[in-house]
């Protein structure tokens, strides 16, 4: 989702909460779309190191307000099965003394192959550069027969960014994240609570990054979750 809460910057690795900006001065509709050699969340890999092709529409209010959708393949080991992420947000964010902030609600549907659906609420901070995100379980949507039901705020994810210009105007983003929770254990698969952490490079609509996690090879081997991946995504955006 080409907000000022997606998941990453063009689904690299580091959250663009980094990159918050005040309100628009007007009301505007607008498109996105980018591809990604690795669409990586939170330090996991979304597509088993595949490339993905993702595309969202956003309206931004000059109110704060805004409203957005989003989609990106992905894939959770089912071979040669087509399986998606669809992505519905809305939120205010704006600017204060010079802080920003960001308040808003993210529900990720899936298709049947993830097993889960689910939502979060979210609250992002921002001072020049640095930003602080903190991301709540809100509601879960399990298919029929899992027997697995989690509460609010069963799972959470902080994240610390920090975006910077350098020279010939590009953008160096830093990202460290942590990820708990019963839920989070439930749905990607790995021990509860792992740390994760990104250094990127963007310009132009393209970017580069570097990304990892602190998880070993227990349970996080069969999407190779555990080592070091560089990832490559270009992206546009436009009015509509």
């Amino acid at each position: 989702m080409k907000t000022s809460i997606q998941k990453t910057l063009l689904a690299v690795a580091v959250s663009s909460a980094a990159l918050l900006t005040s309100a628009p001065s007007f009301a505007e509709l607008s498109a996105n779309v980018s591809v990604t050699n690795n669409y990586i969340w939170r330090g996991l890999t979304q597509t088993t190191n595949d490339a993905a092709v993702q595309g969202g529409i956003d309206y931004a209010d000059e109110s704060g307000f805004y409203a957005g959708t989003w989609v990106s393949n992905v894939n959770y080991g089912a071979d040669d099965v087509y399986s998606y992420e669809h992505d519905l947000y809305f939120g205010f964010s704006g600017e204060a003394e010079g802080f920003t902030y960001d308040v808003g609600y993210l529900y990720y549907n899936y298709d049947s192959v993830a097993e889960f659906d689910f939502g979060e609420v979210y609250g992002t901070i921002g001072y020049e550069g640095f930003s602080a995100s903190l991301y709540l379980l809100a509601n879960t949507e399990a298919d029929e027969g899992e027997g697995q039901d989690f509460g609010f705020a069963q799972a959470s994810y902080l994240s610390l960014d920090y975006a910077m210009p350098v020279a010939s105007g590009a953008e160096l983003g830093l990202h460290v994240g942590y990820h708990q929770g019963d839920f989070a254990e439930a749905f990607n698969g790995v021990p509860d609570g792992y740390a994760d952490w990104a250094v990127s490079i963007a310009k132009d609509g393209f970017s580069f990054a570097i990304t990892g996690t602190d998880l070993d090879d227990t349970g996080a081997d069969a999407f190779d979750n555990d080592s070091i991946k560089f990832v490559v995504a270009y992206g546009v955006d436009f009015e509509l």
